[in-house]
C-alpha cells in the first residue's frame, strides 16, 4: 500500500508551504526517514525552460525554497539541479532556464548549490529488462546520497499528462533527449525510457509535487494558468501521478506514457492499493489538451522526421578556439580529436558537456543543413 499526502496551500509564501510541506512529512515518519545530517541532497526540479514562475511552467523557486530550507534545517547540504528541454530546436538553454525561473537568484539567497546536468556530463546506467541499451543520466545523481523529486502539475499536449514519473527525464542531458524522442516518439514507447531511467536510480526515495499553481490546457509550456492550490507528497512516484491524474479529471486508461512504468511496477497503480491522506477532490473546469478529445492519431512516423530535420550538433569553430583542450577532456566518450578538434559525430552522445564548459563560447549548436540554421537564427530572435 503507497501513502500519497494532499496538502492545501493557495499561495507561495514560504511559510505556508512549509507547513503544508512538513505536516506531510511527519506523517511518512519525518526527514530522517529520507535523509540524514550532512548528506548532499538534490531537488530534482522540472525546469523545462527559460519561464519565468508565474507561468507555471516550471517549479515554482518558492516551493524550492521551502523544501530548500526544510532540508537544510534538518542539517542535510542543499543542492537544485536540471537540465532543460529544447534541444530539439538545436538549444542549450539550462543556464539561462535557472535565471528566467528565478531559481538561480533563489538558490544564491539561500546557499544552495545549482547544478546544471548539462555540465556534470553523463554515466552509462545498465539495468536488467530495460528498453535500451545505451541509457544515459546525469551524473549528479551518483554524486549524490538523496534526490528528492519535485515535479510540477500538468497537463502534456502529446502524453496528456507530465508529472512525478515523467519529470525524470529532465536527468538526460543535453541533446541526447531528442535521440531519446525520436527512438520513442509515441507514449508507449517513450514512457519505456521513463522506466528505464526510474529502475536505473536508487537514491530518490521522495516526490513532492508543486500544485499550488497548476498548468491546464495545452502544457508542458504554452498551456492555461490554474490555481490548484494543492501540494501532493509520496515515497511512490507512480501512485502519486495516478492521485494527481484523478483529480485532474483525466481518465488514466488514456496515459499511455506511463504504461511501462505500470508494467514494470515502479509503483502502485491501482487507487485499490493506494492510501490517500488529506483532501482530495476534483479540481474544477480543469482544462485538458485538445488531443484528449480527440480520435485521431498522432503521425509518429512525422515526429521522427521533424525531429531528424532539426538535430544539431556541437561544432567547433575553428576562429573562436585557442586550444584550451578542455572541450576534449570534459568529453566522456572522447569523440573529440585533440589535434583537430573534430568531432566524431559515431561516437558523440549528444550530453552538451563540451559545449556547457567551453568559457570562451566556440562551441556552437548547428545542423548540418542550412535552412534549418537560417530557421533556428529567426527564431531565436523571438525566444524567451
Amino acid at each position: 500500500m503507497s501513502k500519497v499526502l494532499i496538502s492545501d496551500c493557495k499561495s507561495y509564501e514560504t511559510t505556508a508551504l512549509k507547513l503544508a510541506i512538513q505536516e506531510s512529512i511527519n506523517e511518512l515518519g519525518g526527514w530522517k526517514h529520507f535523509i540524514k545530517p550532512d548528506q548532499k541532497v538534490l531537488l530534482k526540479i522540472n525546469l523545462i525552460g527559460p519561464k519565468k514562475p508565474e507561468k507555471a511552467a516550471t517549479t515554482h523557486p518558492e516551493f524550492v525554497r521551502a523544501v530548500g530550507q526544510l532540508v537544510k534545517e534538518f542539517g542535510a547540504e542543499v543542492y537544485v539541479g536540471d537540465s532543460s528541454g529544447g534541444a530539439i530546436a538545436g538549444m542549450a538553454p539550462t543556464k539561462k532556464s535557472f535565471n528566467v525561473s528565478g531559481i538561480q537568484d533563489m538558490a544564491n539567497e539561500e546557499g544552495f548549490t545549482v547544478v546544471n546536468f548539462d555540465e556534470m556530463g553523463p554515466v552509462k546506467k545498465e539495468v536488467e529488462g530495460n528498453y535500451t541499451n545505451d541509457l544515459y543520466i546525469t551524473k549528479a545523481f551518483d554524486e549524490m546520497d538523496v534526490v528528492i523529486n519535485l515535479p510540477k502539475m500538468k497537463t502534456h499536449s502529446m502524453g496528456i499528462y507530465t508529472g512525478a514519473v515523467k519529470n525524470l527525464f529532465g536527468a538526460i542531458p543535453g541533446l541526447r533527449k531528442a535521440k531519446y524522442h525520436k527512438e520513442g516518439p509515441n507514449p508507449l514507447d517513450f514512457g519505456e525510457f521513463l522506466a528505464d531511467i526510474h529502475m536505473s536510480i536508487d537514491n530518490m526515495p521522495l516526490h513532492i509535487m508543486d500544485g499550488v499553481v497548476s498548468m491546464a490546457g495545452e502544457g508542458p509550456t504554452a498551456g492555461s494558468i490554474y490555481p490548484a492550490g494543492k501540494i501532493l507528497v509520496s515515497e511512490d512516484p507512480l501512485a502519486l501521478d495516478r492521485v494527481a491524474i484523478e483529480m485532474m479529471g483525466i481518465d488514466s486508461n488514456k496515459v499511455t506514457i506511463l504504461k511501462a512504468s505500470i508494467k514494470r511496477k515502479i509503483g502502485n497503480w491501482n487507487m485499490s492499493d493506494i492510501e490517500i491522506i488529506g483532501t482530495f477532490e476534483k479540481l474544477r473546469n480543469y482544462k485538458l489538451p485538445k488531443r484528449y478529445y480527440s480520435r485521431e492519431t498522432m503521425d509518429y512516423d512525422r515526429v521522427k522526421g521533424v525531429i531528424d530535420f532539426f538535430k544539431a550538433v556541437p561544432i567547433v569553430d575553428q576562429k573562436k578556439c585557442i586550444g584550451c583542450n578542455s572541450c576534449v577532456e570534459s568529453c566522456p566518450v572522447n569523440a573529440i580529436d585533440l589535434e583537430s578538434k573534430l568531432i566524431d559525430y559515431g561516437l558523440c552522445i549528444d550530453c552538451l558537456c563540451c559545449h556547457e564548459l567551453c568559457m570562451i563560447e566556440a562551441i556552437e549548436l548547428k545542423s548540418t543543413k542550412k535552412w534549418v540554421n537560417v530557421i533556428r537564427a529567426i527564431s531565436s530572435v523571438f525566444y524567451k
